[in-house]
């Protein structure tokens, strides 16, 4: 790329307000990213991660404030927006229209110059420099470089309607990687990649020399990449907070913030308290005064019974006055107690024809963990279906004593779109609420599940598998669109907790969070 072109490449947003149906979902952003950052947009799901990245994309318009962009933007987001009989090449096309454009526009314009049209000099600068901005002359190479390295079909000439959701995925990224925008958008961009794609991707997006702006649950992905996070998440001040300093400052940030948070708030409630305390007792002086015990005249409680009216008054004003400013901190992801089972369950020569090749042979004990691993197609979201008993095995048997209750979170959430979050928990457990984990809020628990996003869903779906107290935890990708602060917590509680776990996943950091435990490979 042009390097004088590259180094103008930047985004800027001030005090940007966006709404849905009168509900606040950016409210006052700030950023400032320019060519050589890359900015990490973090929250918990529903907190406008998506959203923000639709404004950068000038897709979204914005209520209040402003938004600058300075060149071509590349933009990656959860949705495909091709048919299911388009091909591998018409998506390839798309990402590179205007790779493909630039070198339509550098051939007409020199045309132009050898037959010494007026304005030809003008027109072949500015037509080089648009195919220098982009690396035109290169954008098919790297395309096809990015195919190979995230495992992705390559047949121009295959239907997408023939790709599975991870193919499809993978295919569109590599693209995008290809396309060499100065400004690139990234929407959960590790999703359905395994180990060699994400070194891959890491190892794009730093070398990247204009601006990347991405969301994603994948900490490892951030801490090596981002320069700059942006949090959305709720705060004191109702305010988004931009940490510089990279991810391990952004961590240290957030904890200290919350810690404040936590505090002022107690501190307010505390004195609130106090004064309804004072209030309380100043009326029950001037009760008390109204009957004064045997021996007192009338004439002192007549004399005493104006100041403790004063008394009280004062004491209602203080209270009036005092108004819990901060408000309450948003609640943590809670576990819940999940039960142990006495008994094992075992595998013994599992395999199911075209997924699962070669045999597995496996003994989960009682409060046992395990991670399974391997690359993509090798068969781990198979195996979690045969271990839960929703996938009939070819060969081979799985066996477990009665009355062991086995949960499954599968990699994408399927869901009635028609029922809300709250009857779909109260189905698994009369009374049972998903805010009682602190995984949805309670406006979020009354709507129908296909008015929610991506990633509640997801959180719904914990919330489903977690309500019907499983002996065994079978997690497939259990981060796929989780908040980082989130995955945190599940992370911290499945090392503790009495019920036996296996996860599948390429999730680095879990993988690094679980490195103690047994491994399969497939």
């Amino acid at each position: 790329m042009s390097a004088v072109l590259v180094r103008a490449a930047h985004v800027r947003l001030s005090d940007v307000h966006v709404s849905f149906g009168g509900r606040p979902v950016l409210a006052g952003v700030d950023l400032v990213a320019a060519a050589g950052d890359r900015v990490a947009i973090v929250g918990e799901n529903g907190r406008g991660k998506t959203t923000l990245l639709r404004v950068l994309a000038g897709d979204l318009p914005v209520d209040r404030g402003e938004v600058h962009r300075a060149g071509s933007v590349g933009v990656a987001d959860q949705q495909i927006r091709l048919t299911a009989t388009d091909t591998v090449g018409a998506l390839v096309d798309l990402e590179l229209t205007a790779a493909h454009a630039a070198l339509a526009h550098l051939d007409e314009a020199t045309a132009a110059l050898a037959e010494s049209r007026p304005g030809a000099d003008d027109s072949y600068a500015a037509a080089l420099a648009e195919v220098e901005t982009l690396d035109a002359w290169d954008a098919e190479r790297r395309v096809e470089v990015s195919l190979a390295a995230l495992n992705a079909i390559n047949d121009r000439s295959r239907p997408l309607g023939t790709l599975s959701v991870g193919q499809h995925h993978r295919v569109r990224l590599a693209c995008l990687l290809g396309a060499g925008h100065p400004v690139l958008l990234l929407d959960e961009p590790t999703n359905h990649l395994d180990a060699s794609g994400l070194a891959h991707l890491t190892e794009r997006l730093r070398a990247h020399p204009g601006v990347v702006v991405l969301v994603s649950h994948d900490r490892a992905l951030l801490a090596d990449v981002a320069t700059t996070v942006v949090d959305l998440d709720p705060s004191s001040d109702d305010r988004p907070r931009v940490y510089g300093g990279g991810y391990s400052a952004y961590t240290e940030g957030r904890q200290a913030e919350r810690a404040r948070w936590e505090s002022l708030h107690a501190d307010q409630v505390a004195e609130h308290q106090r004064l309804a305390d004072d209030l309380a007792a100043a009326q029950n002086r001037l009760r008390d005064n109204w009957r004064p015990g045997k021996g007192h005249g009338r004439h002192t409680r007549a004399t005493r019974a104006p100041g403790l009216v004063r008394a009280v008054h004062r004491r209602q004003e203080d209270l009036a006055e005092h108004v819990v400013a901060v408000p309450r901190p948003p609640t943590r992801f809670t576990m819940p107690d999940l039960p142990r089972h006495p008994s094992p369950l075992r595998a013994a020569a599992v395999s199911v024809k075209g997924r699962l090749a070669r045999p597995v042979d496996l003994t989960l004990a009682p409060g046992d963990r395990l991670v399974v691993t391997g690359p993509n197609g090798a068969g781990k979201s198979t195996l979690l279906a045969v271990l839960a008993g929703d996938l009939t095995p070819t060969t081979g048997t799985v066996t477990h004593a009665p009355p062991v209750r086995i949960g499954r979170l599968a990699q994408e959430p399927d869901l009635p779109g028609d029922r809300t979050a709250a009857h779909l928990c109260d189905q698994v457990e009369p009374g049972f609420s998903p805010t009682d984990l602190g995984l949805l809020s309670a406006h979020d628990a009354n709507r129908p599940t296909a008015e929610l996003s991506v990633g509640t869903r997801r959180r719904l779906d914990l919330a489903l598998l977690l309500a019907a107290h499983p002996h065994v935890l079978l997690l497939d990708e259990p981060t796929n669109h989780l908040s980082a602060a989130l995955v945190d917590d599940l992370s911290a509680a499945l090392q503790v907790t009495p019920a036996t776990v296996v996860i599948a996943t390429h999730d680095r950091q879990l993988l690094r969070d679980t490195r103690s435990w047994p491994r399969l490979a497939l």
